[in-house]
């Protein structure tokens, strides 16, 4: 197998603007395409120099059901920081907690897609 990365992850929202809102002014990503399709709005956002993007998928574009993802783990230098600015911004956060690979803590965007941030321990 020759694979190198993951392109994209899609996240199905109800809201293509609200989760826009959340995910480029609470978690600060990047717009990276905004584009309409015939089958509706291709919008994808991304933390600045990722290679993996996120793909908010509204109604009709595809068979998604709203907040199914789960498992999604961001890395950042600063949980506690960043746990913080998602509490002000009217996040439900769990956390953080210390574990053996890092200090981590789970959330949910406003459609309850699962989400998790971890500062990573040296040498994980």
């Amino acid at each position: 197998m020759s694979i190198r990365h993951a392109s994209f992850v899609t996240l199905p929202v109800s809201d293509q603007d609200r989760a826009l809102r959340f995910y480029r002014d609470v978690l600060g990503f990047e717009v990276v395409a905004d584009l309409e399709m015939p089958a509706g709005r291709w919008l994808q956002v991304a933390p600045a120099g990722a290679q993996t993007v996120f793909t908010l998928s509204g109604p009709g574009m595809g068979d998604f059901e709203t907040g199914s993802a789960r498992g999604i783990m961001l890395v950042t230098t600063d949980v506690d920081a960043d746990c913080a600015r998602l509490a002000e911004a009217g996040a439900v956060v769990r956390g953080p907690e210390e574990q053996p690979w890092g200090r981590m803590a789970s959330f949910a965007d406003p459609d309850g897609n699962g989400l998790m941030l971890l500062t990573e321990k040296e040498g994980f």
